[in-house]
């Protein structure tokens, strides 16, 4: 089962890859780190919008920080199936797991709007209770109309590296099947409900692709065997490997957000040393306490525990992981790994430290909010303007803005085919794929508010 979940096979392109000395999942991690909608992960937020601090994490430090923590997970977890499955994975190398989840890891992101989560929220916000968004999907199916209703950045994520990114190739970026597999962590589409499919498990929490890439989805999930929870509408059980790019996410933005909150001044040195240290093994505090005294600024104090805590949580992920991996691979193991460690109860004391003291500062709520106007103000433009585009009638105001859109993306409209649903998307991936700052800049020329510097 194993050499079939570790397909290399290439989604959209025929026949092997041409000879290098890369394996075709470490070409997965450079094709991702080359990509323009990984390049814009600079500028779009993690947790502090816009941040004025050149220190705490954008989505771009981020994804390569989760990416190195799946790396090591991947790494560990792949030596010991090596080890537990000696012939059927005789040919692959413990890199090739490490490569698999840390290219998984990298592009976890990838499909995030501006403004972190508040940005896939005013997208849907858009959609429900703008009279523009809900004339736009009387146009579309109710299985098209919840694409959009329940927009999800895990979903524009696989669309951006099945399609979007390297448009002219069937199949995107043409990632592994193994690599889109493991980013998959919500195997279900958006028109299934968690309640029809009557199965309450974390995969099913979020839908984790578009109708536009339902026919890759179901590429994949037969390549690699995946099991099917539902045939209409659409959901199957994830890919072993989802579990550890969710488990190295989870460490990540508990324990690194935390650190930036306190590198933020939201956070007390003496309360981020406590709960830091907590998270260790009692037997490993003593050494940890001692190395502390030798350590000279709180910064650099903070810095050294969150290594040794993101080391630790590395280390129980992997033991639980291989405990229930046989429950994985079946589907009915569907829990967050991180919730069943040994440190899962202090690691989410953490989370709620940082959802009171980080995440709900006045700075971060200001500019989540302003997020709403921007996307709303952005959508209220373009999906007017690509839908009266598609009649030929549109005003002279929508042509405008119509123009603003990416050539590649106004050239889509000379194919007949198209439909209002793909026309709509085209409007979602502009605004979807934007920075915050562009986002803002762009918001306030199409509002008036300032105008491009001659």
């Amino acid at each position: 089962m194993w050499s079939r979940l570790m397909s290399s096979h290439r989604l959209g392109k025929k026949g092997p890859d041409s000879p290098d000395s890369r394996s075709p999942f470490q070409r997965d991690f450079d094709r991702i780190v080359f990509s323009s909608a990984f390049r814009r992960l600079q500028d779009k937020t993690q947790v502090f919008p816009l941040p004025s601090s050149d220190y705490v994490r954008t989505r771009l430090t981020h994804s390569l920080e989760v990416s190195s923590v799946g790396r090591s997970l991947g790494e560990m977890v792949g030596a010991q199936l090596k080890s537990r499955y000696k012939k059927e994975l005789g040919t692959f190398e413990t890199a090739d797991f490490g490569a698999v989840v840390a290219s998984a890891c990298l592009a976890h992101d990838i499909g995030n709007p501006p403004f972190g989560h508040s940005g896939e929220t005013a997208i849907r916000s858009w959609f429900t209770t703008s009279a523009l968004g809900r004339k736009a999907l009387k146009a579309i199916s109710d299985r098209e109309a919840a694409d959009l209703l329940s927009f999800e950045g895990n979903a524009q994520g696989f669309r951006v590296l099945a399609r979007l990114q390297t448009p002219d190739n069937h199949g995107g970026l043409q990632l592994t099947h193994a690599t889109l597999g493991t980013f998959l962590k919500y195997p279900r589409e958006s028109a299934l409900s968690r309640e029809r499919l009557r199965w309450k498990g974390q995969s099913t929490s979020k839908n984790g692709f578009f109708q536009a890439e339902r026919e890759f989805v179901l590429t994949l999930a037969k390549e690699m065997a995946l099991v099917q929870r539902s045939t209409f509408p659409l959901a199957w059980a994830r890919h072993p490997l989802a579990f550890l790019v969710e488990a190295a996410d989870d460490i990540s933005y508990r324990i690194i957000d935390f650190e930036d909150g306190f590198r933020i001044g939201h956070v007390s040195y003496p309360e981020a040393e406590e709960r830091l240290l907590d998270l260790l093994p009692a037997k490993k505090r003593p050494k940890a306490s001692k190395k502390l005294k030798r350590i000279a600024g709180p910064k650099d104090k903070i810095e050294y525990l969150r290594a040794r805590v993101i080391n630790e949580l590395i280390n129980e992920v992997v033991d639980l992981f291989l405990d229930v991996e046989k429950d994985a691979v079946s589907g009915k193991y569907d829990v967050e790994l991180v919730t069943e460690i040994p440190q899962a109860t202090k690691l989410e004391s953490i989370r709620k430290v940082s959802k009171e003291k980080v995440y709900a500062v006045r700075d971060v709520v200001e500019v989540e909010a302003a997020g709403f106007e921007v996307l709303g103000g952005l959508l209220d433009a373009f999906v007017p303007a690509v839908l009266e585009a598609e009649r030929g009638s549109g005003s002279k105001r929508s042509a405008k803005y119509f123009e603003l859109l990416p050539s590649r993306s106004r050239k889509l409209y000379g194919n007949p085919k198209s439909t209002p649903y793909e026309r709509m998307l085209i409007a979602t991936d502009f605004v979807s794929g934007m920075t915050d700052s562009y986002a803002v800049s762009l918001f306030k020329t199409v509002r008036g508010i300032s105008l491009p510097s001659s």
